[in-house]
């Protein structure tokens, strides 16, 4: 079974990255639901990226159905009648349901991930090529998605139902009594600030000074995609994973599966938005309540393209989405690299040669729609223009797995 609907889904995140990415270069001149909250809060920015471990884990439901329905079954059946269970499990000898949990591919897919997140890294500093292990930032978006796509495949072959909630219960209320409770040396507990919390203090133990994030006031200080806060990101792929699991269970395809999904989202964000009092929503921290609430606006998303695409048939506007989200991490890493040329190439020589972004940004946008609506239409243009290719790499029956 393949959900269109969840390709749509991953095309619609992956065109609000590349927007999202394009028109923050342009900052101030960046409408503001198009930047990340400065700290605590969040925009509509802030949601991209956990809708994407999101939709990880609802994929992952459907590629390890083959390795995890035996086992289900197998559970289901404790305290049975052992022949009976012996010959059912014998009968699925020749399906695809006996082959051994896949963990060469996935530590292959999450290495190349995390590999594909440190050439992103290291490509062009300072006007030349360099890939300079002595500074280079060991964290990031790939990097992120590589552990949280590894442990949560861990989790998901190896606990039954019961332990894979309660481990998402234990991961999310631990990192919140850790953040709030533990205290930092020489900052005390509960600090919530860049430098202070709890998560960038294990990240500075954990990690050498130099590979650590830089920019956005963390100077050093941790990395807003650290290893701790890796912690509580694996959850986002976990929640995507059961509503997966909720969705296969389904026995057809109905607008009750969709109503189901708002009420489960609505749950979600008001429960986050609850424990935002404690413990505030963060993206940067990847706050409990950040994953909670976050998950609620996925299935919301998710539940309005299941009944448009599933349930009504309506599939012609969700069709150049879908053609986005089958190349996915193909068109991200392109993206992230052109953007990286445009920042880092200049048009003409000397001092204050304008870059190639900027030309580009004031020439043919800023010029003639201000500064603002500039940087919005590059970033649509930008979009467009990934939506191209990727429309020419679908012709071509190109499909890039990672």
């Amino acid at each position: 079974m393949r959900l269109t609907s969840l390709d749509v889904f991953r095309g619609i995140t992956i065109a609000g990255m590349i927007l999202v990415n394009m028109a923050s270069i342009a900052d101030p001149n960046v409408y503001p639901p198009l930047l990340h909250a400065q700290w605590h809060g969040w925009t509509p920015t802030d949601l991209v990226f956990p809708f994407f471990l999101f939709i990880v884990g609802v994929a992952m439901s459907f590629s390890f159905s083959k390795y995890t329905d035996v086992k289900t079954d197998t559970q289901t059946r404790r305290g049975g009648d052992a022949e009976t269970e012996n010959l059912s499990v014998s009968s699925r000898s020749n399906t695809p349901t006996s082959l051994p949990p896949p963990y060469g591919r996935i530590l292959r897919r999450a290495a190349i991930l995390f590999a594909l997140g440190l050439l992103l890294n290291g490509f062009w500093n300072q006007g030349i090529w360099t890939f300079d292990f002595s500074s280079i930032r060991m964290m990031g978006v790939l990097q992120r998605i590589s552990l949280t796509y590894l442990l949560a495949s861990l989790a998901v072959l190896n606990l039954p139902r019961k332990g894979q909630w309660i481990l998402a219960a234990v991961l999310l209320i631990g990192y919140w009594v850790a953040m709030m409770y533990v205290p930092v040396p020489g900052y005390g507990a509960g600090v919530l600030t860049r430098e202070g919390n709890f998560g960038a203090y294990i990240d500075r133990l954990i990690i050498p000074k130099a590979h650590l994030y830089k920019g956005d006031g963390f100077n050093f200080m941790g990395d807003p995609e650290g290893l701790f806060s890796t912690i509580p990101a694996i959850i986002s792929v976990l929640a995507g994973y059961f509503t997966g699991e909720w969705i296969r269970s389904k026995k057809e395809i109905s607008s009750e599966t969709s109503m189901d999904l708002v009420l489960f989202g609505l749950s979600c964000l008001v429960i986050g938005g609850i424990w935002d009092l404690a413990f505030p929503i963060n993206k940067k921290l990847w706050t409990s309540s950040y994953v909670v609430f976050t998950t609620g606006w996925a299935l919301l998303l998710l539940a309005a393209c299941y009944e448009l695409i599933e349930v009504r048939r309506v599939r012609r506007w969700g069709k150049p989405f879908e053609v986005l989200g089958l190349n996915a991490i193909s068109i991200f890493v392109a993206s992230v690299l052109l953007i990286k040329i445009l920042v880092r190439t200049t048009v003409g020589t000397g001092e204050k040669a304008p870059s190639t972004y900027n030309w580009i940004y004031q020439n043919l946008f800023a010029s003639w729609a201000g500064a603002f609506n500039g940087s919005m239409l590059f970033a649509i243009a930008s979009v467009l223009l990934w939506l191209a290719v990727a429309y020419g790499m679908y012709r071509q029956r190109w499909f890039i797995k990672v």
